[in-house]
């Protein structure tokens, strides 16, 4: 569950479901009646070291029962403890835990991975990540479909995660996609006008980049808008197909060329600043 605007949502994979992504949090639970209560940044020991990926609550009591953790350098044997992260040094022996309350990850999709928490029979982009960052229990914002590869935010923020994807904020996502058909200039302004799709819905106005006119052309698109298989579709409305199509920007956040599939880094200070400034 999250919180934005002092009521609690729950999250809600929408990859389950083939929804949009404006219902990526749709059900709300509960209002809260004091933001403070819900922004208090103290946290009960075990659960502390568990979210830092040192092992599981049971784990972390036999270490703590050991005495090998200490607080403010003195031994502690109280899981329980409840512990300021801005204040106390947790160490176990000598290497001191750095516990995070938000992650923010930048992944370079490979094709084959599915843009879900959890799935029974495929592979996920969480399944990419350590056991210590999936210990935060982070989620992709937004999605990309299967066979798609690219840049894709992965945060535990879930206030950042809305913003990030409301109709109403207009975050510009960039891609490059291999297209079967020679792209025209009519289609730049079949995409700059809204393309009615298959299902009678019309796209919101997009921009067509061409790189490259032929047999094969390449493209940028430009989308404020995240429907199912949006590009695709909107390609085979114009009787073209997308062959091949990769992410690479999302609002201020560009796609780090020096990750190949697969792999991924924490976004910088600064770019987590950038990405909250963007839906301030």
């Amino acid at each position: 569950m999250i919180n934005i605007n002092n009521v609690l949502y729950t999250y809600i994979d929408y990859n389950d479901y083939n929804l949009d992504e404006r219902f990526y949090d749709i059900i709300v639970r509960c209002p809260i009646p004091n933001k403070e209560a819900v922004a208090v940044a103290k946290i009960r020991l075990d659960k502390l070291l568990a979210h830092s990926g040192i092992g599981t609550r049971k784990q972390v009591k036999k270490l703590i029962r050991k005495g090998a953790i200490t607080v403010n350098g003195r031994p502690v044997g109280d899981a329980g403890m409840i512990i300021d992260p801005s204040q106390d040094e947790v160490f176990i022996g000598n290497d001191r835990v750095n516990y995070k309350e938000m992650v923010y990850i930048m992944m370079n999709k490979p094709k084959g991975v599915i843009s879900s928490t959890h799935d029974p029979s495929e592979r996920t982009v969480i399944d990419l990540l350590p056991p210590e960052l999936i210990a935060l229990k982070p989620f992709p914002v937004g999605r990309l479909d299967k066979d798609t590869e690219g840049l894709l935010l992965i945060t535990n923020d879930g206030e950042l995660a809305h913003k990030l994807l409301s109709p109403k904020n207009e975050v510009v996502k960039k891609y490059y996609a291999q297209i079967e058909g020679l792209v025209s200039e009519d289609d730049v302004r079949a995409f700059q006008e809204g393309i009615t799709l298959e299902n009678g819905y019309k796209t919101l106005p997009a921009r067509l980049e061409i790189i490259r006119a032929s047999d094969i052309s390449e493209v940028y698109i430009y989308l404020t808008e995240g429907k199912y298989h949006q590009i695709k579709r909107m390609f085979k409305a114009l009787g073209k197909r997308v062959i091949y199509l990769k992410r690479v920007a999302m609002g201020s956040l560009t796609l780090d060329n020096n990750l190949k599939p697969g792999e991924w880094r924490e976004l910088s200070e600064d770019e987590v600043i950038s990405m909250q400034q963007l839906v301030t």
